[in-house]
């Protein structure tokens, strides 16, 4: 009887001791901590993933690895975020189409009224286009690709409706410091202006700005249904967009922990896609239960009146991908 209580008395203190082990590797310090800046908020589903990756590298690497998560342009905006990284100031961010301000070939990335659905926005990303603005990304700018995240089509909104281009002329629109999407609009008759996301809410309600255009969800998170009145459905962008680490951040990750940094983001990448799928249809509703009216817009006449100045404000170069890529999915 005496062994059988000591040997529980070690068995307990065992537990006891494991219990306080355990307790301090998940409050030490992780040995590489990466900041990431996010422009999207806590409801919208790259934040959730942020959140996701960052749970299954603690787990993956004992805690050796983490990631802070700021969402709502905490840190930065986008533009400054990718500047920050570059400067080895911060870590990671979420970017696509804005690099085209760096590297010309990612104007592919939200190009408008290139894509005219799903398969061929999934071609794109897959095939030699995709696999260039990748390259380019890494050689170019020092940003290494890690994930692709979904976005649905972005559409306009407005305080009135816009069925065709000649109800756009001279309304305010907000865009993001994109060269295609200033062409594009302007060649529609509107009024585009670039500006950080988290300005366009206060924009909008003090009338110094009269519309924006984004997916659904985004739509949706920002609670635009309080400062617009319509959902424009020009679906003039099939877009996409890439969780970026800086190439130097990443080669001081240690060896042993950049494989499992992969492959975790490689299943926030799917977490993120599951979340969008369920995300896309509840937000529609959503944003039609907060009293926002849907117009369906004049694709035809959209893509008519702007295709040709989108197209020539690129080089000839990228005419030439372009060129090619219309070919290659449109046999």
């Amino acid at each position: 009887m005496h062994l059988v209580r000591k040997a529980a008395y070690l068995f307990l203190t065992c537990l006891i001791i494991q219990s306080l082990l355990v307790s301090c590797v998940s409050k030490q310090k992780p040995e590489i901590l990466l900041r990431a800046a996010l422009w999207a908020n806590e409801d919208h589903s790259w934040y959730q993933a942020f959140l996701y990756f960052d749970s299954i590298l603690h787990a993956r690497t004992d805690g050796r690895l983490r990631v802070e998560v700021y969402p709502s342009e905490q840190l930065a905006k986008e533009m400054e975020a990718i500047r920050l990284i570059q400067a080895g100031i911060i870590d990671m961010t979420v970017s696509a189409s804005l690099l085209s301000n760096w590297i010309e070939i990612a104007t592919f990335c939200e190009l408008p009224f290139l894509l005219q659905d799903s398969i061929e926005k999934h071609q794109l990303i897959n095939g030699p286009i995709g696999q260039r603005i990748k390259r380019e990304m890494l050689e170019k700018t020092g940003l290494r690709p890690v994930a692709t995240f979904e976005r649905g089509p972005r559409h306009l909104t407005s305080n009135r409706p816009i069925r065709h281009p000649d109800d756009l002329q001279g309304l305010i629109i907000r865009v993001p410091s994109v060269p295609s999407f200033v062409t594009a609009w302007s060649a529609l008759g509107a009024k585009p202006t670039p500006m950080a996301f988290s300005e366009v809410f206060t924009s909008l309600q003090q009338g110094t700005i009269e519309a924006q255009e984004n997916p659904f969800a985004l739509i949706l998170s920002a609670g635009l249904a309080e400062v617009q009145d319509y959902v424009n459905l020009t679906e003039h962008v099939m877009s996409w967009s890439y969780p970026l680490i800086g190439e130097n951040q990443f080669q001081a990750i240690p060896s042993d922990l950049q494989e499992i940094f992969l492959e975790a983001a490689k299943d926030m990448e799917d977490y993120e896609h599951i979340l969008f799928q369920g995300n896309e249809l509840s937000a529609r509703k959503e944003l039609i239960d907060r009293g926002m009216e849907f117009i369906y817009a004049d694709k035809e006449a959209f893509i008519k009146k702007c295709q040709q100045p989108i197209y020539f404000s690129l080089s000839p170069e990228m005419q030439q991908v372009y060129g090619d890529f219309i070919k290659s999915v449109r046999k």
